[in-house]
């Protein structure tokens, strides 16, 4: 049988909730760097590989606007979780 909830169950609620957002606002704070570096360190190998100078900057490029969009994602989708 379930009774009401009890004091300690909603600790634990608040305390997974804070996490999560944690654990949101660390994926925001990572994924823009990170993906501009990955996509700087992708174009610099193609430009060794290919023998060109340009394509290290649209890896930057491409990187910065994947940053973005997962940032944009995971904002939008801690947005949501708050709703609710």
């Amino acid at each position: 049988m379930a009774g009401p909830p009890s004091q300690d169950d909603e600790t634990r609620k608040v305390v997974l909730h804070g996490l999560v957002r944690a654990d949101s606002m660390v994926q925001i704070a990572i994924a823009l760097p990170l993906s501009t570096l990955i996509g700087w360190g992708l174009g610099v190998w193609l430009d060794n590989k290919l023998h060109q100078s340009w394509i290290g900057i649209a890896g930057i490029a491409l990187g910065a606007v994947a940053g973005f969009v997962q940032v944009i994602r995971v904002a939008s989708q801690a947005n949501r979780s708050d709703d609710h």
